[in-house]
Order: structure tokens, then C-alpha cells, then sequence
């Protein structure tokens, strides 16, 4: 149980052996940049040790205030000689990654969604039943039959319509009674994508211009963190309830869909080689639509895996060459949903603004789009929900 006094003592001493080390090993600081990493790293683990086992310390049946006030007989006689605790679990460190993947998968089966791929079955099926379509005892068939059977055991649209407005805020409709749309998402998710794509660029371009750079104004990790850590904490708050069973259905259904458009029978209907030609040539003449089913399909499969990044401790590494190791298994999905989502008008390339402010009205170019007021808009551009 640390006094008042040890608390002190011990931040007084470890600011004390911080300088000392970086008096003696100034000038190798300056060589290796990587032994001030290393060296921070050890000291921060001591420094975390010693709050570990004194959070484990029992407190006394009053919490240490009967010796704060001076009352009984452990009343204390000098203020250093009081308890005080270390601090309480950080925040960042309470979500749970099941509820993020599964958010993570959500966002797959929006896409999909979104492409069109429930629709086109739901045509298929109205055809088959009316006998419009040369469809009669193959597989497909059979698998359209069991699919229109299935469908009052498993959730509706409404209630997938619903899933996504609630966990993306995306669509228009509304969100069930007692819950509200999550009209922040949008944005952090493209200010994360955009901040990890613009870390990739920055170090490539110091790589380029000086050898073993190292300037943290070259790919500053504290602000991919930081916007990593907002994105998941605004998830935290709207992946609770059903929305993990939803999507485990969904994915379900979303591969039983796929079977069905793949079968022989299906695809010689259409004169189609795959599933996704089956898709795209019902949208077209159906719908009459403009495919956006490559640059959807990139961002859905994208978009899952940097959901699946975020739900491990990797965004809380604090060590540069950790954390660059980690982040590197998501920097291609991030450059290629970023790209994705451009072409489609829902994102903009951000190259100047490091940071999304919390006031969201939209603020209107003035001058053009290299003004400060024009890259704004561009900001609030990329935070316009799909």
C-alpha cells in the first residue's frame, strides 16, 4: 500500500534516472534514436510493475480516510504517511474485441447489402415462383426453394436496416425504439483510414529523402492512435445487444445467397461464368443500375479487417518500432479502401488536416479548394454517412 510519501518519492526517482541515463548516454542517443525507445520502454515497464503490485495490495476496511481525517489508532501523524492509490483501469483497455470483429463483419454484410446481393436472390426467388425463368429441379432451384422456406426463422430487412443505422448510422431507416443512429462513424472511420494511409506516405517519403529517418514529424504515431482509439470507443457503444447473433445469421445467409447464384443452373440462366456476373447482369437489367460492385467488395472485405486490427491491443502499443510492425498489416487495406471509397464520392483524400474536430456542422469553401475553409469542406465531405 503506497503512502503519500512513496508516491512522490517514486515519480522523483524515476524523473531522477530518466536524466541521469540521458546525461551519460547523450551523445549515443543522438546515433540511435531506437536506444531512447528502448530505454523509455524499460522504465515505463518498472514504473508499471510497481503500480501492478501495489493495485493488488488489499485497502483497509475504511480505504485509508479514518487515518486521513486523524480519527482511531492508525490516525496518521504526518500527510505522507497517508494512502493513496495508484489510479483505476485505463479506459482504452475495457472494450472487447468479440463485439468489434462482429461489428467488423457487420460492415461486410452492409456492403454486400448495399451491392445489391439480397435483392438480386429476392428477384430470382419472385421469378421462380411466377415460372418466368427456366428454373425447375437443379440445384439452384432446389436452394431457392429451401431459401423462401428458411426465411421466417431468420431476420428480416427491417431488422438488418435497422442493424446498420444503429451501428453506422448509414441509411435512412429508423432505428429502433430507445436506440439513436451512430452519426459519428463515418467520419472517424475515414479520419482513422485516412491518418494510417498518410502515416505509410510520410515514412516512405522520409525513407526516400533520408536514410533511416526518424523525425517523429515523419508519421507520427500518437495521432494514428488516437484517432484509432475514438473509432473503436464509438463502436464500443453500439455493438452491445443483437447485433452479435444478427451477424453471425446474416453471414448465414449471405453465404447461402452466394451458393445460389453460383449453382450450374442459375449461372446458365444468365449465360453467367460466376456469382458475380449473375449479380451485375440482374442489376442491370432490373434496375437498371450503375455497378459499383468491385469498388463495394474492396471496401467490405477492407473495411472487416481493419475492424479486426482494432479489436486486438495492437492500437495501444507505444513504441514506435511495435507499433509501425503492427500497423503495417493494415496500411494496403487502408490505402485500398481509401481509394475505394473515393471513387465512389463517400471519402476525400486527406493531406494537410491532422485532425477531425468534434463540431460537425459543414463549413461551405470560400476561396477554392486549397483555402482553409475549402479543406474543411473536403473534411466534412469525408465524414458524409453512405
Amino acid at each position: 500500500m503506497s503512502t503519500e510519501k512513496d508516491y512522490q518519492s517514486l515519480f522523483d526517482r524515476i524523473a531522477g534516472l530518466r536524466e541521469t541515463l540521458t546525461d551519460r548516454l547523450g551523445a549515443d542517443l543522438i546515433q540511435n534514436p531506437q536506444l531512447a525507445d528502448a530505454l523509455t520502454k524499460q522504465i515505463d515497464d518498472m514504473l508499471a510493475a510497481v503500480e501492478v503490485a501495489d493495485a493488488r495490495v488489499p485497502p483497509p476496511p475504511d480505504k485509508g480516510l479514518a487515518q486521513l481525517i486523524g480519527v482511531g489508532p492508525e490516525a496518521a501523524t504526518q500527510f505522507g504517511t497517508t494512502r493513496i492509490p495508484q489510479g483505476v483501469q485505463p479506459y482504452d483497455e475495457t472494450v472487447a474485441s468479440e463485439r468489434i470483429i462482429a461489428a467488423g463483419d457487420l460492415y461486410y454484410i452492409y456492403q454486400h447489402e448495399t451491392i445489391g446481393v439480397f435483392r438480386v436472390v429476392q428477384k430470382l426467388q419472385e421469378l421462380f415462383k411466377a415460372g418466368t425463368v427456366y428454373l425447375s429441379g437443379g440445384s439452384g432451384a432446389y436452394a431457392l426453394y429451401q431459401f423462401d422456406r428458411r426465411e421466417v426463422l431468420r431476420y428480416t430487412q427491417r431488422d438488418r436496416l435497422q442493424a446498420y443505422r444503429r451501428v453506422f448510422g448509414y441509411g435512412t431507416s429508423p432505428v429502433a425504439a430507445g436506440s439513436r443512429a451512430n452519426s459519428d462513424f463515418h467520419g472517424l472511420l475515414s479520419h482513422f483510414i485516412n491518418q494510417v494511409s498518410l502515416f505509410w506516405r510520410d515514412k516512405r517519403i522520409s525513407d526516400v529523402i533520408r536514410e533511416r529517418a526518424y523525425d517523429p514529424s515523419f508519421g507520427s504515431i500518437a495521432i494514428v492512435r488516437r484517432a484509432g482509439l475514438d473509432l473503436r470507443n464509438n463502436v464500443k457503444f453500439t455493438s452491445y445487444g443483437h447485433v452479435n447473433v444478427l451477424r453471425v445469421e446474416v453471414m448465414q445467409l449471405l453465404d447461402e445467397a452466394f451458393r445460389i447464384l453460383d449453382s450450374d443452373d442459375v449461372k446458365k440462366l444468365f449465360g453467367a461464368d460466376t456469382s458475380w456476373d449473375v449479380i451485375e447482369i440482374m442489376l442491370t437489367r432490373y434496375w437498371n443500375e450503375r455497378l459499383v460492385t468491385s469498388p463495394r467488395q474492396r471496401m467490405a472485405i477492407a473495411g472487416r479487417e481493419v475492424f479486426r486490427w482494432l479489436a486486438q491491443k495492437h492500437i495501444l502499443q507505444t513504441q514506435r518500432a511495435q507499433f509501425e510492425t503492427l500497423l503495417l498489416e493494415i496500411a494496403e487495406y487502408a490505402e485500398e479502401w481509401l481509394t475505394s471509397a473515393q471513387s465512389l464520392g463517400l471519402a476525400q483524400r486527406v493531406t494537410t488536416d491532422r485532425v477531425t474536430p468534434w463540431d460537425r456542422r459543414p463549413t461551405r469553401p470560400t476561396t477554392g479548394p486549397s483555402s482553409p475553409n475549402g479543406r474543411a469542406a473536403a473534411t466534412a465531405g469525408a465524414r458524409r454517412p453512405v
